[in-house]
């Protein structure tokens, strides 16, 4: 069984067959609307999401791994009730149940574990994503960090993509972010412990507004 590091890459890893390749993070939208025309522009969506949906995700991840680990797996649905009340767009709430959805399927696949089956069946990509964490025996900092680095690594590949643009000034903005990444996950894993209605809920009004917006588009290269 995977153990420290290797099992973080591989729960982190975008080729992960859990379907995050699939998703821009909102960054096709926004080149779109002309909010992101370059590298620049980039790194402070990057920014954005990692101080906004980011943190959030990472403190929920890192509070359901704290769950999963302590057997309170009855606040696991409370923690998904929560990150949902904190999701304004349907769109971005359908998003979010596909994506933790098969993340346990792939998870199933890869690594069979008895807590699956008490787990509740539909779960929030981050509460997923920190159950998925401590069935790998990985601790909420771990989770924090993984689901961090997973919601800015969508966006930063799907640019090669959607731009003409040098794949690693993509990395270089990533890399740029590390120190603010750090101080978000170390904060999200303070919440490992904590009733799950103190966790924060950072808004992004203009996120939930573009994605309702992407999800009626015709043509779309990106589910979200």
């Amino acid at each position: 069984m995977a153990r420290g590091t290797e099992a973080l890459l591989l729960l982190s890893d975008g080729r992960l067959p859990a379907g995050g390749y699939a998703h821009s993070g909102g960054l096709e939208s926004a080149i779109r609307m002309g909010r992101v025309n370059d590298i620049e522009d980039l790194k402070r969506f990057l920014t954005g999401r990692a101080t906004t949906s980011g943190a959030v995700a990472a403190a929920f991840a890192a509070a359901a791994c704290g769950a999963c680990l302590g057997d309170r797996l009855e606040d696991v649905s409370v923690l998904d009730d929560e990150f949902q009340a904190r999701t304004p767009s349907p769109a971005l709430r359908q998003v979010s149940r596909t994506l933790g959805r098969q993340l346990l399927r792939a998870m199933t696949a890869i690594h069979p574990h008895q807590l699956q089956q008490r787990l509740p069946r539909r779960l929030n990509h981050p509460v997923a994503f920190g159950a998925a964490a401590a069935m790998l025996d990985l601790e909420p900092d771990d989770a924090a960090r993984g689901v961090l680095h997973e919601t800015l690594m969508g966006p930063a590949m799907a640019v090669v993509k959607l731009m003409s643009v040098d794949p690693f000034d993509a990395h270089r903005a990533l890399a740029e972010l590390v120190p603010l990444l750090d101080t978000i996950a170390g904060d999200a894993a303070t919440y490992a412990d904590a009733d799950p209605a103190t966790l924060p809920a950072f808004g992004a009004p203009l996120s939930d507004v573009v994605a309702e917006h992407h999800a009626a588009e015709e043509v779309r290269l990106f589910a979200s």
